[in-house]
């Protein structure tokens, strides 16, 4: 999966997450409420991994783009 999916992904669910959540507080439906914080926060670690992923993989390709020129 590309950065640009991992991302999207990422933002759909912080923006499916926030919606529950808002939902859950205008309808005093705590379940539903903490559904949405709950999908709120696993988008948030999709960013997070997403941006790991992707640090990885230039610090990889650099060390091996580095040992081609040797």
């Amino acid at each position: 999966m590309s950065k640009a999916n991992d991302k999207l992904d990422a933002l759909k669910d912080k923006a499916a997450g926030k919606a529950k959540e808002t939902i859950g507080k205008m309808t005093h439906d705590d379940s539903k409420e903490l559904e949405g914080k709950t999908q709120k926060e696993k988008g948030k670690l999709k960013d997070k991994a997403a941006d790991v992923k992707d640090k990885a993989a230039k610090k990889i390709n650099k060390h091996v783009d580095d040992k081609d020129n040797i």
